[in-house]
């Protein structure tokens, strides 16, 4: 079998610096420390690294700018991602766009497009968590360009990175099962999210031939988490111990409800949250909740990038980083 040519990238790796700072050193460029260049020369000689001679034609074009699409801030998982994208950016060399569009829009979605080709993006990041058609238009727009998606459907083929939703939702019910939980009800995210989706899957795989209590759609706000919650104790035919949260804004605003009911947790109903924002700990009482590492899937979404960027063709399909249970004091072990 043919061997990987070495890339600058795994020159970059090996020496701890950028890709910029390898590129720099071998342009010549001043604004290199004596001691990394020598570093990075010394690896490139272990290494018998051969720069492609087309790629750094091509590179000496390159804008050194990167794009990153997203539908939302509003929300903690989209806004963390942008913010840790960002600082992967800067860290590899690259200044980075963020084009917002309306997935509703096609208008939208065409300026998002001509405002990353005006600025001649090297590369494209999607973080595309809606099923939509205008998302799979973009997605031929740049058919031309570096792009790779994060945040869509577990299983797809294309260049993408993601956090595995439905593991992380079958280790928080199976959690509860563990518990002696038995009668569970679930307040999802607005299921045309495939994380929403995912994570409702996670629930059931584990729940196998028990059927949940209940189940209500929020819209992964704290309001909707209050508005699920107060609908579910409205209903005086359900009898439950326990709830599989989407994410923990909505599961704070459950917690709400349930208190203003008399009720607490996790004494009269067990809950677990998903996303471990940093107030979760915090939560009274703390929660127990499923804690995605955003910082690890940018880190990831911007490495693949930077690797189609530099030697086009290597696209590797999709990436899955594994969640992890946090587990706190909002789940009451049944006796």
């Amino acid at each position: 079998m043919k061997n990987k040519r070495t890339t600058m990238l795994d020159v970059a790796r090996l020496a701890g610096v950028s890709y910029q700072t390898v590129s720099r050193v071998l342009n010549t460029h001043p604004n290199v420390a004596p001691e990394t260049r020598d570093r990075v020369l010394r690896i490139i000689d272990e290494m018998k690294y051969r720069p492609n001679q087309a790629a750094r034609s091509l590179a000496a074009r390159r804008s050194q700018s990167l794009a990153v699409i997203t539908y939302t801030m509003q929300h903690y998982g989209p806004t963390q991602m942008i913010a840790n994208i960002d600082r992967f950016v800067r860290e590899a060399g690259y200044d980075l766009i963020v084009v917002h569009v309306d997935p509703l829009s096609s208008a939208s979605m065409d300026a998002a497009v001509d405002r990353i080709l005006r600025w001649s993006a090297d590369g494209v990041l999607m973080i595309a968590p809606i099923k939509n058609a205008y998302y799979l238009q973009l997605v031929d727009e740049f058919a031309n360009t570096p792009l790779i998606q994060i945040d869509i459907a577990p299983g797809s083929a294309t260049p993408s990175v993601i956090v595995d939703q439905r593991e992380g939702s079958r280790l928080m019910t199976q959690l509860l099962l563990d518990s002696g939980h038995r009668r569970i009800c679930e307040i999802s995210g607005p299921l045309d999210w495939f994380g929403a989706m995912a994570r409702h899957q996670g629930m059931r795989d584990a729940l196998g031939a028990i059927e949940p209590v209940a189940s209500i759609a929020g819209d992964w706000t704290a309001e909707s988490g209050y508005s699920a919650m107060t609908a579910l104790l409205n209903r005086q035919d359900l009898a439950f111990t326990a709830l599989v949260i989407g994410n923990d804004q909505m599961a704070l605003g459950a917690m709400s409800a349930l208190r203003e009911r008399g009720l607490h947790v996790p004494d009269d109903i067990s809950i677990g949250g998903y996303d471990d924002i940093p107030e979760a700990a915090y939560f009274s009482p703390a929660l127990t909740t499923v804690r995605q590492d955003f910082s690890e899937l940018a880190r990831q979404g911007v490495t693949y990038l930077i690797d189609l960027i530099e030697e086009s063709g290597r696209a590797r399909g999709q990436q899955v980083i594994a969640p992890q249970l946090i587990q706190r004091q909002s789940i009451r072990i049944l006796r």
